[in-house]
C-alpha cells in the first residue's frame, strides 16, 4: 500500500511502481484524490484517515507492507505505526525529521514482538548519506566524529517545504557524546568539497543526526548544507526570532504559501539535477576518511529507494525492530539505485 498516494513524491512512487509490475494498493483520507489516481492508474484504492488508528490498522487487512508518504510525518507517523502494529504490517516512509526518527526507534521492542519491521527514511531521506556513514565507519572503525552533507539543486514540493518551515521553527540540532543537542541555526561553518569545488556550508537539522547514530553508534554527529557565508550568519542572527516562526499564525501562513506556490520539479528537472553527498570520519588520534558518492535527483532517489524498500520487505524472513536503511538493506544499497555511483573513500 502506499498511503498519501495522491501527493507529489507517493504520485511518482505509483505511477514508477505500475512501471515495475507491481500493483500497490492507493490510499489516503481524501476520497476525490484516491479515486481520481486509482481510476488514472487502474489500482485498487482504500479511504482511510490516521485519526483512529483502529479504525487504520482495520484498514491494513492483507497489506504486507505500507509505504507511508502522507506528511507532515510529525503527525502521521506515529498512528501509522500504531496501525502497522497492530495489522502485523511492515512500515517504511520518506520521513526526513529527527524527531520521527527517534520515535519510532523508540518501537523497537514493539515491532520485534509484532514481526515486522520499521523503516523510515527510505528515500533521499536518508538513504544515501546514511549508506555514507555506515562505509565510512567501515573505513575507521573507532571513528568518534561524523560529518555528513549534499548539494543539490533537486527543488521542493509542497510537503518538502512545509516540513522544512517546521524544521526552521525548531532550530538547529546536532549529536554531542551520544545525546542530541539543540543549537542555534547556523550553528556551524566550513569550506567543503561535497564534489564540484569547495562551498561555504552550514549545519542543518538533517534526519542523520538521528540515523547515523543508530547505523554507526558515532557519538559526534553533524550535517551540513552548502550556504553562502552571509545567508549562514543571517540564519544565526535571526536564531532568536524561532518562536515567531513557531506561532501556528505563522506557520499556517508560510505552509499556505508553500502549497499555493509549489508544485515540485518536472520530470525535465529531475533528470538534470543530480546530488552530492559527502561524509568524514574522524577518530581521537586526528586519522580522517572522507567519501564522496553522486546520486540522481533527490525524488528520483526517493522513488527508487522506496520502491527497493519495498521488493526487499515483500520477501522479508528476518526478526522484526527498527531499522535504519542500511542496516536493513545493506552499508552500499544506494549503489543500486538508477542514477547513483558508487560510494568512494579517502583518506
Amino acid at each position: 500500500m502506499i498511503y498519501g498516494a495522491y501527493g507529489y513524491t507517493g504520485q511518482l512512487v505509483a505511477e514508477e511502481a505500475l512501471r515495475q509490475g507491481m500493483l500497490p494498493v492507493l490510499a489516503g483520507r481524501d476520497p476525490a484524490k484516491v479515486e481520481a489516481l486509482g481510476s488514472r492508474l487502474g489500482l485498487p484504492t482504500r479511504i482511510f484517515d490516521l485519526h483512529d488508528p483502529t479504525h487504520a490498522a482495520e484498514r491494513l487487512d492483507g497489506i504486507d507492507v505500507v509505504a507511508h508518504c502522507a506528511g507532515p510525518f510529525s503527525a502521521t507517523s506515529t498512528p501509522m505505526i500504531q496501525a502497522c502494529l497492530a495489522s502485523g504490517t511492515h512500515y517504511l516512509d520518506i520521513t526526513g525529521e529527527i524527531t520521527v526518527f527517534a520515535l519510532a526507534h523508540a518501537q523497537d521492542a514493539a515491532a520485534r514482538r509484532a514481526g515486522i519491521v520499521i523503516c523510515p527514511g527510505a528515500g533521499f531521506d536518508v538513504i544515501p548519506t546514511d549508506c555514507v556513514a555506515a562505509c565510512l565507519k567501515a573505513a575507521l572503525p573507532d571513528a568518534t566524529h561524523l560529518a555528513l552533507g549534499f548539494d543539490s539543486d533537486s527543488g521542493l514540493s509542497p510537503g518538502t517545504a512545509k516540513t522544512s518551515i517546521e524544521a526552521l521553527a525548531m532550530g538547529g540540532q546536532v549529536r554531542e557524546n551520544g545525546r542530541l543537542r539543540p543549537v542555534p541555526l547556523g550553528h556551524r561553518r566550513r569550506e567543503i568539497d561535497f564534489g564540484r569545488g569547495l562551498k561555504s556550508a552550514m549545519t542543518i537539522p538533517w534526519g542523520d543526526v538521528a540515523t547515523a547514530y543508530y547505523s554507526t553508534g558515532i557519538p559526534n554527529i553533524e550535517v551540513y548544507l552548502p550556504a553562502p557565508a552571509l545567508l549562514a550568519l543571517g540564519m544565526r542572527l535571526a536564531d532568536p526570532l524561532r518562536a515567531l516562526l513557531a506561532a501556528t499564525w505563522a506557520q499556517d501562513q508560510l505552509k499556505g504559501l508553500a502549497a499555493r506556490h509549489l508544485s515540485g520539479p518536472d520530470e525535465t528537472m529531475r533528470a538534470r539535477r543530480p546530488t552530492w553527498v559527502w561524509g568524514e570520519a574522524r577518530n581521537a588520534a586526528g586519522d580522517r576518511r572522507t567519501a564522496h558518492l553522486e546520486t540522481a535527483n533527490g525524488y528520483q532517489v526517493t522513488v527508487h529507494g522506496v520502491l527497493l524498500t519495498v521488493r526487499h520487505l515483500l520477501d522479508y524472513q528476518g526478526e522484526g525492530g527498527y531499522f535504519t536503511p542500511s542496516r536493513l538493506l545493506g552499508e552500499r544499497c544506494v549503489e543500486q539505485l538508477p542514477g547513483s555511483g558508487s560510494i568512494r573513500i579517502s583518506q
